[in-house]
């Protein structure tokens, strides 16, 4: 996974493999699909970020290039899914080609000290799924004392990579948290940004300060120059 960018001087071009380019718009065709899974090839990203009901098909598009296959579980209704659901959702995406899974969190069971429960909620899909998980915490519903028990108890379970939130919905990434997130991790668990990540310039911001991957639906954006009101970011 790539590291956190530290350059005085950053091209546009040089953010691409840092992008997981991301489409979760309700109502999204067979066709949207496969040019979203070719633009992540075409430019290089990360991943390509997509509901599992197609990650078959993306899947199949990526193969054989390094693009990563990513989708999101208990999403975008956060903390709704069982334990149980969850890990079954996440070992049938793993089966149908995703290498990457994000995961919503039961931010009411940590609110009611069911640490233990909170902690094997995200254990149990880390052990069902067997690729990384990326964790995401919703750090503006969380007080600092929450926001560190969340962090060590999703550390605990295994996670991969910390997310300061789902959405732009819950939170506009902004490299205050980020920089948060970096500090709490130990060695070996990296942050992803998410939430309206929508300009080249907050872009290098968030990776300045430690994040390793953004989820975004303006990847391409990002890296031409283009502009699209109709972007929505994830």
């Amino acid at each position: 996974m790539s590291t956190a960018i530290l350059a005085d001087t950053v091209t546009r071009a040089a953010l691409a493999p840092y992008i997981q380019h991301t489409l979760i718009e309700v109502g999204t065709t067979h066709d949207r699909i496969v040019a979203h899974a070719e633009e992540a090839a075409r430019y290089g990203f990360n991943a390509a970020m997509v509901p599992g009901s197609w990650v078959p098909e993306v899947a199949q598009v990526l193969r054989g290039t390094d693009i990563e296959v990513a989708s999101a579980l208990d999403f975008p209704s956060v903390g709704v899914t069982t334990s149980a659901g969850k890990a079954a959702e996440a070992e049938s995406l793993v089966r149908a080609g995703a290498t990457q899974i994000d995961i919503g969190v039961q931010i009411g069971w940590l609110k009611s000290g069911r640490y233990d429960a909170f902690r094997d909620d995200i254990a149990g899909v880390v052990r069902a799924a067997g690729v990384p998980i990326k964790v995401m915490l919703e750090l503006p519903l969380l007080t600092p004392a929450e926001r560190d028990i969340a962090v060590d108890l999703a550390v605990e379970a295994g996670a991969a990579v910390l997310k300061n939130a789902s959405s732009g919905a819950v939170e506009v990434a902004n490299p205050e948290s980020i920089a948060y997130l970096v500090a709490r991790a130990p060695q070996g668990v990296t942050v992803k940004a998410s939430g309206s990540i929508k300009s080249f310039d907050q872009a290098v911001g968030l990776l300045r300060a430690g994040a390793v991957l953004l989820g975004t639906s303006a990847g391409v954006a990002i890296v031409t120059d283009a502009t699209d009101d109709q972007t929505t970011s994830y």
